[in-house]
């Protein structure tokens, strides 16, 4: 059963047996384990990191653009622990947040408060699809042009983020109004350009204050050795994270199928809208790693691990079956999934 199945996404009522079998089935297996954690995110960083060093000191030309796409590949793997950051409890995981931030999360600009707080946002059961998710876009009714515009301004990002840190942060420090404007407008992970992020509080306000303190001072410490060593490093580090960023923005492009125009729907629904690209394709573990290739299975249990992911998708084909609601949200690989986005904006679906 798929959505195009329904003629209209709030008319979709929720599937009790399969909303019950993804709790029942998958709790032994909620936990997440250190013992993957760790040395998936560290390995990663640590591969992602040494590609991008090739990519900076190799003299031959091939060798350093395959240096770069390792780098590439291992740093976005790294980067998107992030999502799992903002899953996990608190203390399911001692330490690792903060070394995420300092291995990751800081060297690329992207500490973990522009995610945590907001991602979550996007699977609460009345905002999912509306104004007030930060993560959603009816790119499927909206016009054909705008999906190669989507994936474009990802290119942008690194300079974004350097401005951010090294501008506007420091200026936010003492004009309250530039302060207000960044922390709304271009301190989250998110896409919906109506989104507005609500002032942080409490002990989160003290994470996001060292945290900025992290990236502005890293910010500047760039720019000030390429000022007085070469720019060259720099530029071949942002242009790796550009395309780090374009690949995932890909991957976002094909997370859901935006159907939503704006209306509280059911839990299936949402899970339905979203989508999966499970095994035999390999290709998903590399365009949508860390769990990612199951991001509707993720919008049914959002808590689990995503090292989980794949036995839970098991056990649910396995009890719920083929042409099942549960079925309806897999898909066989990227380019499909692309094609029936286009589809949808050219009003061919």
């Amino acid at each position: 059963m798929k959505l195009q199945d329904f003629d209209d996404i709030k008319r979709i009522p929720d599937d009790k047996d399969m909303l019950r079998a993804a709790v029942e089935l998958t709790r032994d297996i909620s936990t997440a384990r250190g013992s993957i954690f760790w040395p998936d995110m560290l390995l990663s960083a640590a591969i992602g990191y040494a590609g991008l060093a090739g990519a900076i000191l190799l003299h031959s030309p091939l060798l350093a653009v395959l240096s770069g796409a390792a780098a590439v590949l291992a740093l976005y793997r790294a980067l998107l622990f992030i999502h799992e950051l903002t899953h996990i409890h608190e203390m399911a995981l001692p330490g690792f947040r903060f070394v995420w931030n300092l291995a990751v999360g800081v060297p690329m600009l992207t500490p973990s408060f522009m995610y945590e707080g907001v991602h979550t946002l996007h699977h609460a059961r009345t905002r999912y699809g509306t104004v007030e998710d930060p993560e959603y876009l009816p790119l499927a009714l909206m016009k054909p042009w705008t999906l190669p515009l989507f994936i474009v301004t990802a290119l942008l990002l690194p300079i974004a983020l350097l401005v951010r840190s090294a501008l506007l942060v420091p200026l936010g420090a003492v004009i309250p109004p530039i302060r207000k404007l960044v922390w709304e407008r271009a301190s989250s992970l998110s896409i919906n350009p109506q989104f507005r992020r609500r002032p942080p509080e409490g002990k989160f306000a003290t994470m996001v204050f060292w945290q900025e303190m992290g990236v502005f001072v890293w910010s500047w410490f760039l720019i000030i050795w390429s000022a007085t060593h070469g720019w060259r490093p720099l530029l071949i580090g942002l242009g790796v994270i550009s395309i780090t960023a374009v690949l995932n923005q890909i991957r976002t492009l094909v997370a859901h199928l935006w159907a939503n125009e704006g209306d509280a729907i059911t839990v299936t629904a949402q899970y339905l809208d979203s989508v999966n690209v499970p095994p035999p394709g390999i290709l998903a573990a590399m365009w949508a790693p860390v769990g990612l290739r199951y991001h509707a299975l993720h919008h049914l249990l959002p808590s689990v691990p995503y090292h989980s992911y794949g036995e839970a998708h098991r056990r649910l084909m396995g009890h719920l079956g083929k042409d099942s609601t549960y079925d309806g949200a897999n898909y066989p690989g990227l380019l499909v999934l692309v094609q029936k986005l286009a589809s949808s904006t050219m009003g061919l679906r």
